[in-house]
């Protein structure tokens, strides 16, 4: 049974991923899209910087458009992001330290602290106000309705970020979603 979940949840990721990289395409090839991408991206640069807030370094793969949406979810918040695109991932999750099995599309350095995939702003300002003794947060896979997986309908799949320790393991942090 857990050959069949373990197999069913890289599946999902795998799919996830490459609707990732296909929106990210067809919002290139599609004027409407286009235009909706070049609004968001417009109103995302409106927001302020917050002085106080350190820099998001955001490492990603060129071709993914949720990751582009998730570091224009932190400008709004108030962080100044630097974008680093990179063709492999790999090692920079693992001089991060993700730990394995908790990766997403997207490893951001906030702070001192690592932030793996989706997290909402709102968990990174709490880690970096409170500053525990740890690596920082992950979020694994894709959960719809994260930031920069919003849904049409405003569904939130219910999810749990993560914090990891400094020895790698993890306990949760965060609750989002409409459970059930």
């Amino acid at each position: 049974m857990n050959r069949t979940l373990s197999l069913s949840l890289l599946l999902t990721t795998v799919l996830l991923g490459s609707a990732c990289a296909r929106a990210s395409e067809e919002a290139v090839s599609s004027p409407a899209a286009a235009t909706a991408t070049a609004s968001a991206v417009a109103v995302a640069a409106g927001p302020t910087i917050d002085p106080q807030l350190p820099l998001a370094i955001v490492h990603k793969t060129a071709s993914c458009g949720c990751c582009g949406v998730w570091a224009d979810h932190l400008k709004a918040a108030g962080f100044p992001v630097e974008i680093r695109d990179t063709d492999d991932m790999h090692p920079v999750k693992q001089r991060l330290g993700v730990p394995a099995g908790k990766a997403s599309c997207h490893t951001a350095e906030i702070g001192g602290y690592v932030v793996e995939g989706h997290i909402p702003a709102s968990d990174i300002k709490r880690l970096l106000k409170e500053r525990p003794t740890a690596r920082g947060l992950v979020l694994p896979g894709m959960p719809a309705g994260s930031p920069g997986m919003e849904m049409p309908d405003g569904y939130v799949q219910p999810y749990t970020v993560e914090l990891v320790l400094a020895d790698g393991s993890t306990q949760p942090f965060a609750q989002h979603g409409q459970g059930g």
